[in-house]
């Protein structure tokens, strides 16, 4: 079964543009499948927000536990969100490829960002990908690895320098290349451009997926953004009620009960 998925989700990258939803948990994961979605892969500040934390603050056990959950429950391919690796040394990336592998997934993604160091020096950054490219080699099956480049969403929104780090993870090996931030068709297009492997763009309102994909992306995620509209719409409901006693926003799960018996 893990073997199909992960020649499933190999395939994706190999045609159109596609669009790889980030559930929270297994119900939404279950709802996304339900909508006809083809991947799923998860998101580290949504997959927090469930433990009542902050981005970054899970574990690597509890990020395994969530990921053998998802991938029991779903019939779609699950890529990991695994932030850094979970530590500074290339071994540190090349042991979270192998316990979320282990746990189910076919796919996960390594940054080249410490919430302590700030991003990583461009060579020790390639160690680790490669270091994550040669434990996901070493797997059963095709293992999808994501190398991400964080600079536009930490403070550096330098694109030369966000380019020579992809063509870096590229050369390292990685299977996908993944520059969260970029926010126009014109700094996808030079991304893309500029590498020969498929293309992840993070998406955003000011965005359309034509756009994203005549610039030449692969895939596009949207992060821990769909949690936060269900959030937001929760939140928003328990103010009216707690403000002006209105419960006119409550509903039933409608469909959606029968998404979760299928």
């Amino acid at each position: 079964m893990q073997d199909e998925k992960a020649t499933r989700f190999r395939a994706l990258h190999q045609g159109e543009t596609f669009i790889i939803p980030n559930p929270w948990d297994v119900g939404s994961a279950r709802v996304l499948e339900a909508l006809g979605f083809e991947a799923l892969a998860t998101t580290s500040s949504g997959f927090a927000f469930t433990l009542g934390r902050r981005d970054g603050a899970a574990t690597l056990d509890e990020v395994a536990a969530h990921t053998r959950a998802l991938s029991q429950a779903s019939g779609l391919p699950v890529s990991v969100d695994l932030e850094n690796g979970y530590g500074a040394d290339p071994q540190d990336a090349a042991s979270a490829i192998a316990r979320v592998a282990e746990a189910g997934a076919v796919g996960g993604s390594i940054e080249d960002y410490d919430p302590e160091a700030g991003l990583y020096a461009p060579e020790h950054a390639a160690e680790r990908v490669a270091a994550a490219v040669e434990a996901a080699r070493a797997l059963p099956f095709p293992f999808t690895l994501t190398a991400r480049a964080e600079n536009h969403i930490r403070g550096n929104p330098d694109l030369d320098d966000t380019i020579a780090r992809l063509q870096a993870y590229e050369r390292a090996g990685a299977d996908v290349l993944f520059a969260p931030g970029l926010r126009t068709p014109d700094e996808i297009r030079a991304v893309c451009s500029a590498v020969g492997k498929p293309v992840n763009v993070l998406a955003h309102k000011g965005l359309a997926l034509r756009e994203i994909a005549d610039a030449g992306a692969t895939r596009v995620s949207v992060g821990g953004a769909l949690t936060w509209v269900a959030v937001n719409a929760m939140a928003d409901a328990a103010r009216r009620i707690r403000d002006d006693g209105d419960f006119s926003a409550l509903t039933g799960p409608g469909e959606i009960r029968d998404w979760m018996s299928a």
